[in-house]
């Protein structure tokens, strides 16, 4: 019984050791794990300490860094308002105020009398101005209630159409045209209705010009016409506009932001200056006898492109007349004086509508060229006197007409071949008009003696004449003439 229990107690010691070996082995183990549990605590504290400072250091650098750039960015939006400021003032600051002026007051323009145009005696009037009225509303001046009514009168007293009219007045600008040029019979009517209702803004009569013309077409391709606002658009009315038209007179009166005028501001009338006078060479005499028997020569000849008389003093160059056919009415420019195309006036294009007043008004005589045929041999005949190749018009015999001449082996016939002028003097060789004379004249002079000669006379340039549109010349080049083409020159046959 006692031996078997012995081994049991040595079983239970040794489990008893080794269970102490156990507790002090896990004793050690957790006593380690605190241990290292302590350290990393501390390393963590450690580092979160660092990190901290470390953030609040970036921290601190990036609000300085916030703070320099919103700095700068101020300097520079700073600086930016005082070239914006400078731009302002300094560069834009006239036409800023122009601008303020413009928005502040209401004016209203008075055209200026238009200089009158006279004959060569400076008593006949060949175009004038008479005085008339511009009718215009300001529509914010124009109370609610009475802008119907006032649109119903101004299109009945005008023949206007009533909603176009109606529409203006409605407008939210600070002035509307409603008429122009309008007789001053019927602007006191509008007067005497505005009294009658009461009606003291809003609407303005302005005095205005309308050019006249007393003879209607007389030299009209000469004088030419205006436009709408007294602007010259053809002839002598626009070579001289400038110093014809005058200056522009104003009405002024301050407004406020909505363009409505202020009751207690004045008024500021600035008067125009009338344009200056012109005196034309054109005897009206002349211009009208000129034009009476052009008008009978064409319809006699039936000439279906008209025709010109220009008539010159010889001694001063003064043009006396330049009459044109067919010619129009300068009081109604714009109405086609073609009965074809009259009838067919609705039916035409724009463009062919524009093409035919252009023709229509211009003036053929300096526009148009044209071949003076054998009248030009008076200009082979006079350089020949001038050069000394001929010392005589009256000299016999001088020269022998028999019936052709031949030039670089080509042949010219004189017009009476069949019966030759022979011997002939210049003035009888003009009298007769005799090719062979001239050609052969032409050959002495040479080309360039000939071409020379043309300069002088001014064949070869413009003429410098005071009217709008001149055309210049057609001649051959002085080096692409040959003798067949100088001969040809001499007597004008072909060009």
């Amino acid at each position: 019984m006692i031996r078997k229990e012995i081994p049991n107690i040595k079983k239970l010691k040794e489990k008893e050791r080794k269970n102490n070996r156990d507790e002090k082995m896990n004793k050690s183990l957790l006593h380690r794990k605190k241990r290292n549990d302590s350290r990393a605590e501390k390393k963590l504290k450690k580092e979160v300490k660092t990190s901290k400072y470390q953030i609040n250091k970036k921290g601190e650098i990036s609000r300085k860094k916030r703070i320099k750039i919103a700095l700068i960015i101020a300097c520079i939006i700073f600086m930016g308002i005082i070239v914006r400021v400078g731009w302002i003032q300094f560069y834009q600051g006239d036409m800023l105020k122009q601008m303020a002026y413009l928005q502040q007051t209401l004016d209203r323009k008075i055209s200026p009398k238009r200089g009158t145009i006279y004959d060569t005696t400076g008593k006949v009037v060949l175009a004038t101005s008479s005085s008339v009225e511009t009718v215009t509303v300001n529509p914010l001046n124009i109370s609610a209630e009475n802008k119907e009514k006032v649109a119903k009168k101004l299109s009945e007293l005008f023949e206007l159409d009533y909603d176009t009219v109606l529409k203006k007045v409605n407008k939210k600008t600070a002035i509307e045209t409603i008429a122009r040029k309008v007789d001053k019979e019927i602007t006191n009517q509008l007067r005497i209705w505005m009294t009658d209702n009461n009606i003291t803004s809003g609407i303005n009569i302005d005095e205005d010009t309308k050019r006249f013309y007393p003879y209607n077409n007389l030299a009209s391709q000469i004088i030419g016409f205006c436009g709408s606002d007294n602007q010259g658009l053809a002839g002598i009315e626009a070579m001289y506009d400038e110093e014809l038209k005058g200056e522009n007179g104003k009405i002024l009166k301050m407004t406020d932001a909505k363009g409505i005028e202020l009751t207690d501001s004045s008024e500021t009338y600035e008067p125009a200056t009338d344009g200056n006078d012109l005196v034309l060479t054109i005897d009206a005499t002349v211009q009208g006898i000129a034009e009476k028997y052009l008008e009978e020569a064409c319809i006699d000849n039936v000439c279906t492109d008209g025709g010109n008389i220009l008539i010159m003093n010889p001694k001063t160059g003064d043009i006396l007349a330049l009459a044109s056919y067919p010619d129009y009415n300068l009081n109604d420019p714009f109405t086609i004086n073609d009965d074809e195309l009259k009838a067919n006036w609705e039916s035409l294009s724009a463009t062919e509508r524009s093409d035919a007043l252009q023709s229509m008004w211009r003036n053929k005589a300096i526009s148009d060229t044209y071949e003076p045929g054998s009248t030009f041999k008076l200009v082979t005949a006079s350089t020949a006197l001038e050069e000394g190749i001929v010392e005589s018009t009256d000299k016999e015999g001088e020269f022998t007409c028999t019936g052709s001449i031949e030039v670089a082996g080509v042949r010219m016939k004189c017009w009476r071949y069949y019966r030759p002028h022979g011997a002939e003097s210049l003035r009888q060789a003009l009298m007769n008009s005799c090719n062979p004379v001239f050609i052969g004249l032409g050959q002495k002079i040479g080309v360039s003696k000939y071409y020379e000669y043309l300069r002088k006379y001014g064949f070869l340039s413009k003429t410098g004449i005071d009217l709008p549109g001149e055309a210049n010349s057609i001649f051959l080049d002085e080096s692409k003439v040959g003798p067949v083409e100088l001969r040809n020159n001499c007597i004008w046959s072909k060009i």
